[in-house]
């Protein structure tokens, strides 16, 4: 038995060695070509799994965003040489051109079939013409049916005359709106626009944070936060979900260079959306406002003033003949929930006071002293206000 082993062995050991020197010296004889190298391919692409690709929400997105551009003659700042004779002689017209048209651009998002546009208030500000780029190369005059500072939005029409025909000939793509309640942190987005005026382009990021407020750049803020590449040109473009239905409108970003540093800035479809149709059917956005100037509640006033937390809206100055000083609000009381909603800092108050009805009276619930009391307002329009200026994309 020990000697069938050992000749098992030995008929093994010589059979690898044979195998191991043919194969290196003659690998033809194994069926093999020499140098030829064994790797892994992947499959025929009908039978590999789709990669991951946004291909087709930017194909629905792409003619629906616009380009925006608009000029702006010069009100004041007539350079001197433009009355020399012989300075016009030579450079005149040149000049007298420069000095009479300034040019801007941004970015739009069409709403609707017949030439609404949705766009940022700082795009057309101050604008004496405007003109609309569409994605098929056709350039299209555009009026401004309303704008709204305070939210930084305004609302074009493309203008239908006889080069355009009627409204129905634009021939335009509007874009499909999503639900911010179905907006969630770490969602993919892309950003449609015309960055540094190169030309429409398409980035894409994630949902970074929702509510953004305190920025400073709105008097309303609630911006949706993204990574996705926003750049100077990009204002009023689309910020849009996965699928391509548009959830933001891009606004700003935070830069120290001028250039996207992965934090851009978006006013959700929500908001955009209420602003627009106000605008579409008025010309203008109504608020509510009482008259009343409200301070955060720090831990050292709280302290100070014995409270038993932070919340609400402190407030410091009541303007005389306002609802509020005809409601009874006064200095020093703390205002804890309009028409039964809960204030937590002077911004939410804002918001809260914005979205009421004019004329209509709401009761304010409010802390005087150590005494819980309510108090009716009856609500007053807000007056028109510059919008607060940040860094705009």
């Amino acid at each position: 038995m020990r000697r069938l082993w050992l000749i098992f062995a030995q008929t093994v050991t010589i059979g690898l060695a044979v195998l191991f020197v043919v194969g290196t010296l003659k690998p033809e004889w194994l069926g093999e070509k020499p140098g030829v190298v064994r790797i892994h391919e992947s499959p025929p692409a009908e039978a590999r799994p789709a990669a991951a690709s946004y291909h087709d929400a930017a194909h629905k997105v792409v003619p629906s965003v616009v380009h925006i551009y608009t000029t702006q003659a010069p009100r004041q700042n007539r350079h001197p040489l433009l009355d020399d004779p012989i300075f016009r002689h030579f450079f005149g017209d040149r000049l007298e051109e420069d000095q009479q048209r300034r040019s801007g651009l941004g970015s739009g998002v069409i709403v609707s079939a017949d030439g609404y546009v949705l766009t940022n208030y700082h795009v057309i500000e101050s604008a004496d013409t405007v003109e609309v780029a569409l994605n098929d190369g056709r350039k299209l005059r555009a009026r401004v049916a309303g704008a709204d500072p305070e939210s930084d939005l305004a609302v074009l029409r493309i203008v239908a005359d006889k080069a355009n025909g009627k409204p129905e000939d634009l021939r335009l793509t509007p874009i499909t709106f999503g639900r911010m309640e179905d907006v969630r942190v770490g969602d993919v987005v892309l950003a449609i626009g015309n960055p540094f005026g190169v030309g429409q382009s398409v980035t894409m990021g994630i949902v970074s944070a929702l509510g953004r407020t305190h920025l400073g750049i709105n008097t309303f803020e609630d911006f949706i936060q993204t990574d996705a590449a926003i750049n100077p040109g990009n204002s009023g473009g689309a910020l849009t979900d996965a699928a391509g239905s548009l959830i933001g409108i891009n606004t700003a970003i935070y830069s120290r260079t001028g250039g996207s540093l992965g934090i851009g800035f978006a006013i959700p479809v929500s908001t955009a959306k209420n602003v627009m149709e106000q605008i579409i059917q008025t010309g203008g956005v109504t608020r509510g406002w009482i008259g009343v100037e409200a301070q955060e509640i720090t831990p050292e006033l709280a302290e100070n003033f014995g409270l038993p937390d932070t919340d609400g809206a402190l407030i410091a100055g009541v303007v005389r003949g306002s609802p509020a000083d005809g409601g009874g609000i006064r200095p020093g009381d703390v205002l804890l929930a309009v028409d039964g909603k809960p204030v937590r800092d002077p911004q939410g108050m804002l918001d809260l006071i914005a979205a009421l009805k004019p004329g209509e009276t709401v009761p304010f619930k409010l802390r005087r002293d150590k005494t819980i009391l309510d108090a009716p307002v009856k609500i007053g329009k807000r007056p028109v206000s510059s919008p607060q200026r940040g860094r705009r994309d």
